[in-house]
């Protein structure tokens, strides 16, 4: 048992070993070699930062003008709003439910008939 000891730890010695022999050496900090000057790397970082995240989402969307004229009364939008915000459903998702399907009782069941009565309060 005591020499299977020792041939293990002189195993794992030599791996050790070995695995220093393989390390990188440090050579120092670099010399810089670039031929811009400080102002053209501002330049440059100010109309990269402009462009926006080439990386995003929205990328490609652009920009949305708005011109500040609307079709709809305010009271309307805000009636929206708060009939969406009460919404007992507004946040269920589809792919939360097993094979992608909203169970029955969430759209037949008391929820379906409580927006049924609220709808009909609100039409009138």
């Amino acid at each position: 048992m005591k020499t299977s000891k020792i041939i293990s730890a002189a195993a794992l010695a030599l791996l050790a070993a070995a695995g220093a022999a393989h390390a990188e050496e440090y050579d120092g900090v670099h010399a810089l070699t670039t031929q811009r000057t400080r102002a053209e790397v501002q330049a440059e970082a100010q109309t990269v930062a402009r462009a926006g995240n080439v990386y995003g989402e929205t990328y490609h969307a652009g920009v949305m003008q708005v011109d500040g004229t609307s079709s709809v009364d305010r009271n309307a939008v805000r009636a929206q709003a708060v009939a969406a915000a009460h919404d007992p459903l507004q946040n269920l998702d589809r792919k939360a439910y097993v094979n992608s399907t909203i169970p029955a009782q969430y759209k037949n069941g008391s929820l379906a008939i409580r927006r049924q009565q609220q709808s009909q309060q609100a039409a009138l």
